[in-house]
């Protein structure tokens, strides 16, 4: 099954997609080592994640962040015993490095590598050989790389193991598609000096009990007095193929008030119209329809990411690793 040849079903509701049987998803990422004794330390201090009590062998998601919680990079880290990879699957890798090398001094006892780029491959469709388990990466055996879970980090440069080259590589337009239907941000839509991870349905990748770390104050707050004013939703066209609706749209409520702003838009092949990703103001998030752009405007369907998670209400905890996401 392709993009352009879909069951009635998918057609109308395009969040019912499936990529073709026996297809990858390869993603761009990018890779910065840190070495050294007081490696967890430092992220631990410097990203959202509960990292300095990490084991080697763990795979945690985390988030990059500056210091009133604005989203820098999407980001998991692997962690050995001599430090660890931080692997920046959305964001500015170079940003990242920068802001570390700020907070690094002579005494930090962290050598901290160049932003080096690698892929991240996801098997669609049916797991790959060997996965491994939840929150736990491996080193492949024979060749440059590591698994996280079923999917497969390799460096740019590094061959694909035969059972992944086998794959269809999903084309672009498969890919964003894939993302906007799982709800992950990318930049510079959704990540970007505006948003906060709570914002973006990233909670697991937060803790909220680990001590003081940057952005810890702003994101204490948004929980402790349910803070977040707006959260990341799917929109679909109404009526049939539509208007293209690009990212910066504002949106509007039935009566003409502010309702939020899309974030990443994508037309469909064969005439199926819009979709895309929306921050949309809690006000209007029982919304089951919203307008974008100036009256009368494009009518969209909102609907609920499959990986968002809810922003916390009050202290809670932060989790682990999990699906490359």
């Amino acid at each position: 099954m392709t993009s352009s040849s879909v069951p009635p079903s998918a057609a109308a509701d395009p969040w019912r997609w499936e990529p073709p049987a026996l297809s990858r998803w390869s993603r761009r990422v990018a890779l910065l080592r840190l070495d050294g004794p007081d490696t967890l330390r430092v992220l631990h201090g410097q990203t959202s994640q509960a990292l300095e009590g990490a084991r080697p062998g763990q795979w945690l998601g985390t988030c990059c962040i500056g210091p009133t919680a604005r989203m820098r990079a999407v980001a998991e880290v692997l962690v050995d015993a001599d430090g660890a990879w931080l692997v920046i699957v959305a964001g500015d890798p170079e940003a990242v490095r920068t802001g570390l090398d700020r907070v690094l001094f002579p005494a930090d006892r962290v050598r901290l590598g160049p932003v080096t780029p690698a892929c991240l491959h996801q098997p669609l469709g049916t797991e790959g050989p060997d996965a491994t388990a939840a929150g736990t990466w491996a080193v492949l055996d024979g060749s440059a790389g590591w698994r996280l879970g079923d999917a497969l980090l390799l460096p740019a440069d590094a061959p694909l193991p035969p059972w992944l080259a086998e794959r269809h590589p999903l084309e672009p337009q498969e890919a964003e598609r894939w993302r906007l239907q799982q709800g992950l941000p990318a930049a510079p839509g959704e990540i970007n000096e505006d948003t906060n991870p709570f914002e973006l349905g990233l909670a697991a990748r937060v803790s909220l009990t680990k001590g003081c770390y940057v952005g810890q104050e702003t994101l204490a707050k948004l929980a402790t007095y349910d803070g977040v004013k707006r959260q990341l939703r799917r929109w679909q066209a109404a009526e049939g193929r539509g208007e293209a609706v690009a990212a910066g749209t504002p949106l509007q409520d039935g009566k003409g008030g502010r309702a939020g702003l899309i974030t990443s838009g994508l037309e469909l092949p064969g005439g199926q119209g819009w979709i895309g990703l929306a921050l949309v103001r809690r006000a209007c998030l029982e919304e089951p329809e919203l307008w974008a752009g100036p009256a009368p405007g494009t009518r969209l369907r909102l609907s609920l990411p499959e990986v968002f998670q809810p922003p916390p209400v009050g202290a809670g905890g932060g989790g682990g690793g999990g699906k490359a996401s």
